[in-house]
């Protein structure tokens, strides 16, 4: 049951992910109209450097991909994590507002890292 659950939720924060990465490259998901002034300004700084947005939305792809299926979902969480630790920083910092979002993502992330503890144990050594 806990593996159905965990695929399910996998499935999903990969999606998400997925959507999130697409969207850097097409730019079919207009930003929400009540951002806070600051967040408007970084985001804006991070657009003006050409070559971060693509890179960002390319991780989030491959790693919203890898994420999914079980056996890659090790090293999906791995390329993901830099990205988490992104959005969960402006969220702290700019829009507290959507921890509502953040933390329900970030709780089955590092879930799946608790999970696959033992597949990273060789890099830390």
């Amino acid at each position: 049951m806990k593996q159905k659950i965990l695929f399910v939720l996998s499935l999903l924060f990969g999606l998400m992910f997925i959507n999130a990465g697409l969207n850097k490259f097409f730019n079919y998901m207009p930003a929400p109209k009540d951002m806070p002034a600051d967040l408007m300004k970084v985001m804006g700084a991070a657009m003006q450097i050409e070559w971060l947005m693509p890179l960002v939305g390319l991780a989030e792809v491959l790693g919203g991909l890898l994420f999914i299926p079980s056996k890659t979902r090790a090293l999906g969480a791995i390329i993901l994590f830099p990205v988490m630790v992104g959005i969960v920083l402006t969220n702290a910092m700019y829009a507290p507002s959507g921890f509502a979002i953040v933390a329900p993502l970030l709780a089955v992330h590092l879930w799946v890292i608790v999970e696959n503890r033992e597949k990273y144990a060789a890099m830390i050594k």
